[in-house]
């Protein structure tokens, strides 16, 4: 499990083909120090196993499944990715629980700066549109965020300047394809009502005046 708070921007040294899949290198900088092959690691988002460790280079292995609904298989030498090593039982969770299992890809729509913040505008595609909550979190590139504006073709988040300056949400332009995964207890939450015989479709900002809040 991890918590959606980015560690390090890593970068990407190398990508190779094995098979259907590919194997990545990582500059990790420091989280590489101390790590193991078969230790977790998430990048933008994906929980990968580390199956080499040399100096501050992590290498992975992500299969033809992973690449086809995430976005590493767009991932070429220089790019950069947002990493963050797997929570401890004892730390506390500064963003969310994440657990490192992408949902869906979605494009960045529309990029708007603000006097404090940049709003920042994904598709809503039908994967994740049941799971997305107005005022909720979720994970875009593996970094925990608030869903600030909500309707049935998108979501918007407020990013503050940290985080666009910490993570790779700061350099990303209109038309990219960005890594979603939806909070892990609202999954539950829709998965339990359907079996109650209540649909899906997402919270939007009418239900929740309509319900009050």
């Amino acid at each position: 499990m991890f918590s959606g708070i980015i560690e390090y921007l890593g970068t990407i040294a190398s990508v190779d083909h094995f098979g259907q899949g590919k194997r990545l290198a990582v500059e990790s900088g420091p989280l590489a120090e101390g790590m193991r092959a078969g230790d977790s690691l998430a990048v933008n988002g994906v929980c990968l196993t580390a199956v080499a460790v040399h100096n501050t280079v992590a290498e992975f292995e992500a299969a033809a499944e992973t690449l086809s609904k995430t976005n590493l298989g767009l991932l070429v030498p220089g790019i950069r990715v947002n990493l963050e090593r797997p929570l401890k039982a004892e730390g506390r969770v500064h963003g969310h629980l994440v657990a490192g299992h992408v949902d869906s890809t979605s494009r960045v729509l529309k990029i708007r700066k603000q006097p404090e913040s940049t709003l920042i505008s994904f598709e809503l595609n039908e994967e994740i549109r049941p799971y997305v909550v107005a005022r909720g979190s979720v994970a875009v590139d593996g970094v925990s965020l608030t869903v600030s504006r909500l309707d049935q073709a998108s979501f918007a988040c407020s990013l503050i300047g940290y985080t666009l300056s910490h993570t790779n949400l700061g350099i990303r332009k209109t038309g990219e394809m960005v890594n979603v995964e939806t909070d892990i207890i609202g999954k539950y939450v829709v998965s339990v009502l359907e079996r109650m015989g209540f649909s899906g479709g997402g919270i939007t900002e009418d239900k929740l005046r309509e319900w009050g809040y």
